[in-house]
């Protein structure tokens, strides 16, 4: 009975006959599965990856403030709903479109609700799509306030980048694309989007502050790929870690934490407050150490917060750095 519910299983998901890839499938037909819950909701939507999110806005803020005196606390929060709704619709897609390919199936990680099996794909894919929705209509009433009609087109791609990270025919996050996509979106548009938006101005802070805390997303999309390493070689994902390896990694997750400090450095000496900026290494420092010396590759799960950590307290003082 068991094999025929494998079958079934791989015949209605596409799922592939190497044993690598039937997560789904075998999960399903487990009599111990147990019910979801809505703490599994909450760890499907991979709440250590919201700092990413937050990040561009509090800093796109704070370069909103340098051009004008007046705070635009609703059209700030309004660019975070955004970012947020945006962050956890692509965490849910991610879950959807992995689960139905069979890349979760060895998931070192936390569960996926899709490779479980306990959750139907559907109802993963309308949780994506619930949250794209909020971040539409929140983006349609940013575009409203300010009378930018071309922020549609800005939002609509967007989705469509979120969306086929890993979903359609040809994922670029198969592809080695993933960390490009993750800097323009995560770092520069979310950051100066949210500056334009409030200031209708891009001053050069805004861009400095946009490559950190694009250069930070990387890092923490490397650390979550150097994890998942050994498992997408089997599933044929081919991320940058793949491609480079993991000494290559190790290297490039410490440049990208390292980097924006020294971007902070740089801005300190306009903004004598941007020093504190380097405290974000109290989280970012042992997560480099994580990376180099990791074990077991849950260990990288820590290094993976630890990272969205640094990007949220290197976003925090370079607010304060701006605003102040």
């Amino acid at each position: 009975m068991g094999s025929s519910i494998v079958a079934k299983k791989s015949q209605t998901y596409g799922v592939s006959g190497n044993p690598a890839r039937r997560g789904i499938s075998r999960a399903a037909a487990s009599p111990t599965a147990r019910p979801v819950t809505a703490g599994d909701w909450i760890g499907a939507a991979r709440l250590r990856t919201l700092p990413l999110a937050v990040a561009p806005v509090v800093i796109g803020t704070g370069a909103a403030l340098l051009v004008t005196d007046v705070f635009h606390w609703v059209i700030a929060l309004t660019c975070l709903a955004v970012a947020v709704a945006l962050q956890i619709g692509v965490n849910f897609a991610n879950d959807y479109s992995d689960g139905i390919r069979g890349t979760d199936a060895h998931r070192v990680g936390p569960a996926r609700l899709t490779a479980s099996g306990r959750v139907t794909p559907r109802s993963v894919l309308i949780a994506a799509l619930i949250f794209f929705g909020i971040a539409a209509i929140a983006g349609i009433a940013i575009t409203i306030r300010t009378q930018q009609w071309w922020f549609l087109l800005v939002g609509a791609v967007c989705i469509v980048a979120a969306w086929f990270y890993t979903g359609g025919k040809r994922p670029y996050g198969y592809n080695a694309l993933g960390e490009v996509f993750v800097f323009v979106f995560f770092g520069l548009v979310a950051t100066l989007g949210t500056t334009y938006v409030q200031a209708l101005a891009l001053p050069q802070e805004a861009w400095f502050g946009a490559i950190g805390a694009g250069l930070l997303a990387c890092a923490v999309l490397l650390a979550n790929n150097l994890r998942d390493i050994d498992q997408d070689r089997r599933v044929g994902k081919r991320t940058l870690t793949v491609l480079i390896g993991r000494r290559w990694t190790q290297i490039l997750f410490t440049l990208f934490i390292v980097l924006p400090m020294g971007i902070a450095v740089l801005l300190a000496a306009f903004y004598p407050i941007a020093w504190l900026a380097l405290l974000a290494l109290l989280a970012g420092g042992p997560a480099i150490l994580i990376v180099w010396t990791y074990r077991d590759p849950r260990e990288l799960v820590t290094a993976l917060a630890l990272t969205s950590l640094t990007s949220l307290g290197y976003a925090g003082f370079l607010f304060w750095a701006f605003a102040g």
